[in-house]
């Protein structure tokens, strides 16, 4: 490498050793690194990383022509080869040869961080398999763009990503995590999100009272929306206007147990107050929207508490 520095990955300053804690290289200074790129605003990119990808020696990219945008409104002119799902693993086989030179490679994908619901696991295993650092340089996520204005309380996730395309399929995929009580994060296309929203409202259950979903398209784009509905109502939102179906998807759905968590003194303490103020049916639409619990179990309590019994079913 003719004693070319390298950004460490722990703090952003210059330094001459693997920055992963990993063990002696096979060749000294050669490592890959896993890069984040913006979702839509080409402005939405790290100084590291803009140093970073000026400084190595190839750039393996998901669609050369798409990274080429990015580059050129940075100035950069690194040499790039194309690494995407039809050819990932004879790809890793070229990077490994470069990496035996002594070469310094970066790894982005069309937008966001690689690997996730994108080409590079393949490669990073391989490379990781050889004996190379693989270091990551953070930035952009739709997932994690999506999780911060969502407005949805509670830290547990799970990402699920792309779900098959085949209907069958999905209506499996979705039926696999009925039980996750974690919020639900997908990602999807415009050409399938109709179905796959009526999939997941049918499957998961879009009855009153039900899961909520958040809908956020195009993300950080110049058409960006974030919508919140029940998701028994989000296939007919999404068919109301073309627009709605239009753009990249991140979808996220709450979970099986975000609707039972509040216990009676918890509920009771929500609802007594509301009780003293307002009337019954606005009392239970709040109490529903703060605890999260279902309609009817919250109309009952607030029947009990206004001295009242439930009507008898029958």
């Amino acid at each position: 490498m003719g004693g070319k520095t390298v950004l460490a990955s722990g703090g952003g300053d210059l330094a001459d050793e693997p920055a992963d804690g990993s063990a002696a290289e096979p060749v000294a200074g050669a490592r890959l690194y896993v890069v984040a790129t913006p979702i839509g605003n080409l402005e939405d990119i790290t100084l590291r990383a803009l140093k970073l990808l000026a400084s190595v020696d190839v750039i393996a990219a998901e669609d050369t022509r798409n990274s080429a945008r990015l580059l050129d409104r940075h100035g950069i002119r690194t040499r790039m080869l194309s690494l995407h799902e039809h050819n990932e693993a004879r790809r890793a086989e070229d990077i490994l040869r470069l990496l035996a030179e002594g070469k310094q490679v970066a790894l982005i994908s069309d937008a966001g961080t690689p690997v996730l619901s994108d080409p590079g696991a393949i490669l990073v295993a391989r490379v990781r398999e050889a004996g190379y650092p693989v270091i990551p340089i953070p930035g952009p996520s739709a997932a994690m763009a999506a999780l911060s204005v969502a407005g949805l309380t509670g830290t547990a996730f799970h990402f699920a990503g792309f779900l098959p395309e085949r209907g069958s399929a999905r209506r499996t995929a979705i039926a696999v995590l009925a039980d996750e009580q974690a919020l639900l994060v997908f990602y999807e296309s415009p050409h399938r999100v109709q179905a796959c929203v009526e999939d997941l409202a049918a499957v998961l259950g879009g009855e009153e009272g039900g899961r909520d979903i958040v809908i956020a398209r195009e993300l950080t784009k110049l058409f960006e929306s974030v919508h919140r509905c029940a998701l028994a109502d989000a296939p007919a939102w999404l068919a109301a206007d073309p627009n709605h179906v239009r753009g990249e998807f991140v979808l996220l759905v709450t979970g099986a147990g975000a609707r039972k968590g509040a216990s009676t003194a918890e509920l009771d303490r929500v609802l007594k107050p509301l009780l003293a103020e307002l009337p019954l049916a606005q009392s239970v639409k709040l109490a529903c929207g703060i605890t999260g619990l279902r309609r009817g179990e919250v109309y009952e309590r607030a029947l009990e508490l206004a001295g009242k019994q439930p009507a008898k079913k029958g």
